[in-house]
């Protein structure tokens, strides 16, 4: 990232497409305008509102916010909770224990649980116990390393029950990442299955946890196993111990206990790390009051007749938020789903929807055109008119993604909430509220009530709207993360050493003429071609906007003459693919699609080469791995591909390209 002063990142295109909610939507909606002006006027005491009206506190607080001690903060002291009661057990208790919590369906045909919050009360409490009797307690780490099956909402809420953090690894990672995680956050169980369906096969997952324990440098005493596809897995008798048998010998009641609102609830490792691992800490109290208060108002849950579908996994920060923690906080029913969007058929996803009668959809814009990429013709033939609500979450959604999803999902009359936020701010930042807001396509508007963001120059000064710039937060909010685990000045350094005083996220973004927040991705994603800096993010729309691509991927690849050029990997829509030849070009089709982007935003924008792909490199999360294709671009050896979903893919981009070469 440069730190030289410069023209800040220029923001090119222009969408003027509002779409306001109907009154109907608006009447019903759990987030309205005045909540802007309350939060305006005193902000503590605004999210004090929010904490005491979604949260049950054992013990109140009686302080909102000590930001004494900045860039570490501490929300609601004095006060004490616990989430697994919050999520469960108040729930039961106001007599709303025969409410689905999880309508589960797995990959195998067939495979599916209706799980009631008593279910879940009495599952929780039994896990609790077992991981107790495993010598698990307060301030204990645990390690979950599971596919999508609702063993794994019950570890972490057994956790949570404890007081226990936990740190879910991605059941996709390798058994490296997944010992350097272990190491790090110093876990003393793990809890993991046999394996995983994935397009029709079992996974193995146990094989890996072994692999990572095999060095015997470890913190690990025991290690819980599911049941979920019957594989034969290799085993260490006295650490190894199925989770069936450990709950069976468990007592049925576990008494929770309330925990300071500072305490950790849980460690991530965010993604993409390389050399140590970056572990970010979320504090109990003000994570669940956030993600509870968005779950309400930005993703507007009415737990009484909602059927709410969150996509992601559970292994990213999507699944711990808006999986588990916001939407239980509120006791929503939702829809959790095991497998791949096209296993066994395309249009499963919207069988889905059909079937439980979703009715709000929160997914990311990768899927998005995905589902473009297959055609309109999958959707259309599911009922698709229970949905209410559509949400994106993961990164930027271009403008054209973001029409489709309305108009072919949402049936043209959903609102969409474009919804920007990290692991580290731990709930969503910047949204549009879907009662309020007059949304515009690939915009996520402007901050939450309460949420303090801005778009500034490399001086840290603001910009004028139609300008880009570095976005920041410049005041604390609830969920914010605590820390790197183990690692205070590393937290320090990556998160507040570029502007003073203020969070700096890492992304650049953009305000238009109405001062609207266009996120434009990784300020690393940032091309300086020609003494023009440009976004990756703004290229890869404008292809997108061309009626024959599905999807793109732009990076900039050294270049003697600008410094850096533009190169792009477009898919194409499944009718046109005829139209590229076997070296993945054809030069009237690359021809018009520079054109195009030339028009959309300017000659400076045309890409020096497109090369057309049948796949992108993506990790199992869904995002795209433009360092790799950086690598391709630059003509070097292509870097570590084992998070990829699909490692393959990147054999034939470039083979592809020496074929063109």
């Amino acid at each position: 990232m440069t730190t030289e002063a410069t023209e800040g990142i220029q923001a090119l295109l222009h969408e003027k497409r509002t779409f306001p909610p109907s009154a109907e939507f608006a009447a019903q909606a759990n987030g309205t305008a005045e909540m802007y002006d309350r939060a305006d006027a005193d902000r503590e005491a605004f999210w004090a509102e929010q904490a005491r009206k979604y949260v049950r506190w054992e013990t109140d607080f009686d302080q909102t916010l000590d930001w004494s001690g900045a860039p570490f903060s501490k929300w609601f002291l004095g006060g004490r909770l616990n989430a697994c009661v919050n999520a469960v057990d108040k729930h039961v208790e106001a007599g709303n224990g025969d409410r689905v919590a999880i309508h589960f369906v797995g990959e195998p045909e067939g495979d599916t649980r209706d799980i009631t919050y008593a279910d879940l009360h009495g599952q929780v409490q039994k896990a609790a116990n077992a991981l107790a009797d495993l010598g698990v307690g307060q301030g204990d780490a645990v390690a979950i390393y599971l596919p999508m099956i609702p063993e794994a909402v019950v570890a972490m809420l057994a956790c949570a029950r404890l007081g226990a953090p936990h740190t879910v690894v991605f059941g996709g990672f390798s058994a490296d990442a997944l010992r350097s995680r272990i190491a790090d956050a110093g876990a003393k169980v793990v809890i993991t299955a046999d394996g995983g369906w994935r397009r029709g096969k079992p996974g193995a997952l146990k094989p890996a946890v072994d692999a990572a324990l095999d060095s015997g440098e470890h913190p690990v005493e025991k290690v819980l196993v599911v049941r979920r596809t019957g594989q034969d897995v290799p085993w260490t008798d006295g650490r190894d111990q199925w989770w069936d048998d450990a709950l069976a010998a468990a007592a049925d009641t576990h008494e929770a206990q309330a925990f300071d609102a500072e305490h950790p609830l849980f460690i991530l490792y965010t993604s993409g790390t390389t050399g140590k691992p970056k572990g970010v800490f979320h504090a109990t109290g003000g994570y669940l009051v956030q993600n509870a208060y968005t779950s309400s108002v930005v993703l507007d849950i009415h737990p009484e007749s909602d059927v709410y579908w969150c996509t992601a996994d559970i292994g990213w920060v999507t699944g711990h938020s808006y999986i588990v923690y916001g939407p239980m906080t509120l006791g929503a029913t939702q829809v959790m789903y095991e497998g791949t969007p096209d296993t066994p058929h395309q249009g499963r996803f919207w069988e889905i929807v059909q079937e439980a009668g979703v009715t709000v959809l929160y997914t990311a814009p990768t899927a998005i055109r995905t589902f473009m990429k297959w055609g309109t013709d999958i959707p259309a033939k599911f009922d698709l008119s229970s949905l209410r609500l559509l949400g994106s979450v993961g990164e930027p959604i271009n403008p054209e993604a973001w029409m489709w999803y309305r108009e072919h999902i949402g049936g043209d009359r959903t609102p969409i909430v474009d919804t920007w936020w990290q692991t580290e701010t731990g709930a969503i930042m910047i949204s549009p509220l879907p009662g309020v807001t007059q949304a515009r396509p690939g915009s996520a508007m402007r901050p939450i009530p309460g949420v303090v963001a801005e778009v500034v120059d490399d001086a840290g000064q603001p910009v004028g709207n139609g300008q880009g710039g570095y976005l920041v937060i410049t005041e604390p909010w609830p969920s914010m993360l605590r820390g790197v685990w183990g690692d205070p000045e590393r937290y320090r350094e990556t998160y507040w050493s570029r502007f003073e005083g203020v969070y700096f996220a890492g992304d650049g973004a953009k305000l238009d003429d109405d001062g609207n927040i266009w996120v434009l991705g990784r300020v690393d994603d940032v091309m300086n071609v020609s003494g023009h800096r440009m976004s990756t993010a703004e290229i890869e729309s404008a292809l997108v906007s061309h009626p024959k691509v599905a999807e793109a991927a732009v990076v900039g690849a050294a270049d003697a003459m600008t410094g850096q050029a533009i190169c792009a990997f477009v898919i194409l829509r499944e009718d046109v693919i005829s139209e590229a030849d076997e070296h993945g070009e054809g030069a009237e089709l690359v021809a018009e699609l520079r054109a195009h982007v030339a028009k959309e935003i300017g000659p400076i924008a045309k890409p020096r080469q497109i090369m057309v792909v049948a796949e992108l490199p993506k990790t199992r999360s869904g995002k795209i791995m433009r360092r790799l294709l950086k690598d391709v671009a630059e003509n070097r050896e292509v870097g570590d591909v084992t998070t990829l979903a699909d490692s393959s893919v990147m054999d034939l981009i470039s083979a592809g390209m020496d074929k063109g070469d």
